[in-house]
């Protein structure tokens, strides 16, 4: 689940008033970022004037029997989530989005979708909370669940505004407002490829066996570490000195995929699966560092491939992570959620997950980050000045005179000299010389 809430808007006189179905259909892409397909989108509305408030997106479920469920805890979610946040919402929006499968129409599918609808303006009504309006969008068309006049909604459905045409699109240009493309085509770009690419899995056995043991025997953990966070450093720059051409994002990402090798790839996935390896990468968060290091996480989720789809968790969280300190909620959230689509027990990626979703500032995070390394490096400069201590004193102990050769004690070489006498007499009296 990604719960969208309320960035910091333009002023009253620059806020523009979305009147009826069509417009609201159109606002959309502009509120999430993106296009959501086959997605259910709820948002808060509050106030006489029905300003846009929290926000969350659910993939939509695949089973109808589990539309009653679904529907009781969104609308629990998003009613709460507001009351948190200092507001309970006067009013909700549902967008439901889905692509006609083969050989469906674009009319069947907002048939087949109508119960869910239905109970999802059913639970928010429970909470004492009306739906003001219901959009199934499909197929290049939208459908008002909630007017039931066809000369304003006609059976047949409306056809969508085209892209970059309505005032909405001019105000979002104005605004410096962003559409990614669909949600499909940004979990593309965070997805390996299928099939799975043997190569890359072989590679992955490899490193598995050489890194694992070394990782958790112990002993070589902090070595481990420092030989990924090198290489990643590395093919961070490799990234930096080749930027991707103006080109379509596949093209792109296909490029950064061809300067990383299968062993780089896989021996920087095994490393991060170590906790504190994985939180010192993500000190590239900002500044300079932060492009090259999205890119590289990215890369790095696309090759999570085979059986180790799980390992992907952390890259998928790093990615997140870099988005939403750069600004990019939108990307942030479809990586968090891919993250714990990968292992839902992840931690980071829970945490992170919920301060984005929550409106958190990431400047808390970041703050922390930087006082890590910076306690780190005061360490070392620490170490660094003791080891230039020790080496200072050691070359003057070697450098101290020797202590002098004791002095013979007056008279000994006069004592030494009498006793040869005595001896040399005793000898020519003992042979019966003179």
């Amino acid at each position: 689940m990604n719960k969208h809430h309320e960035p910091t808007g333009p002023s009253d006189g620059d806020q523009i008033t979305l009147r009826g179905p069509a417009e609201l259909a159109d606002a959309l892409p502009y509120l999430m970022g993106f296009h959501p397909t086959d997605s259910v989108v709820m948002v808060a509305l509050h106030g006489n004037r029905g300003r846009f408030g929290g926000r969350l997106r659910l993939g939509i479920p695949r089973s109808p029997r589990e539309w009653p469920f679904v529907s009781d805890q969104l609308a629990d979610c998003l009613v709460n989530g507001s009351e948190r946040r200092g507001g309970r919402p006067d009013g909700i929006v549902v967008f439901l989005c889905q692509d006609p499968a083969d050989g469906e129409s674009g009319r069947q599918v907002m048939e087949r979708l109508r119960p869910f609808a239905q109970r999802l303006r059913t639970a928010c009504g429970a909470l004492d909370v009306p739906v003001f309006e219901a959009l199934c969008i499909t197929d290049g068309r939208y459908w008002s669940y909630c007017c039931p006049d066809e000369r304003c909604c006609p059976p047949e459905g409306n056809v969508l505004a085209l892209p970059g045409t309505s005032v909405m699109a001019a105000a979002a240009a104005y605004a410096g407002i962003q559409v990614r493309g669909s949600l499909r085509e940004m979990e593309a770009r965070l997805t390996p490829r299928q099939p799975a690419d043997h190569e890359q899995v072989r590679a992955l056995d490899a490193a598995g066996l050489a890194l694992v043991p070394r990782i958790l025997g112990g002993a070589e953990r902090e070595e481990v570490g420092a030989e990924t966070l090198a290489l990643a450093r590395r093919l961070m720059k490799r990234l930096g000195e080749n930027r991707p051409l103006p080109a379509s994002r596949p093209d792109a990402d296909a490029g950064d995929d061809a300067l990383i090798s299968h062993d780089e790839a896989a021996a920087v996935i095994l490393g991060l699966q170590d906790r504190e390896t994985r939180d010192r990468a993500a000190e590239w968060m900002e500044g300079p560092d932060a492009e090259p290091a999205l890119r590289l996480w990215r890369a790095l989720a696309r090759r999570c491939a085979g059986a180790y789809e799980t390992h992907a968790a952390a890259p998928l969280t790093l990615a997140g992570w870099v988005a939403w300190s750069s600004g990019d909620e939108p990307e942030a959230r479809v990586a968090l959620g891919r993250a714990l689509r990968s292992d839902p027990e992840y931690t980071f990626a829970q945490l992170l997950h919920q301060a984005c979703n929550e409106g958190m500032d990431p400047e808390a995070l970041r703050r922390c980050l930087r006082e890590e390394r910076a306690g780190r490096k005061g360490a070392r400069s620490r170490v660094v000045r003791t080891r230039q201590a020790t080496r200072s004193v050691r070359p003057q102990a070697a450098a101290r005179p020797s202590a002098p050769p004791a002095k013979a004690r007056p008279g000994a070489a006069a004592a030494r000299g009498r006793s040869r006498r005595q001896e040399e007499q005793r000898g020519r009296s003992e042979h019966g010389r003179p």
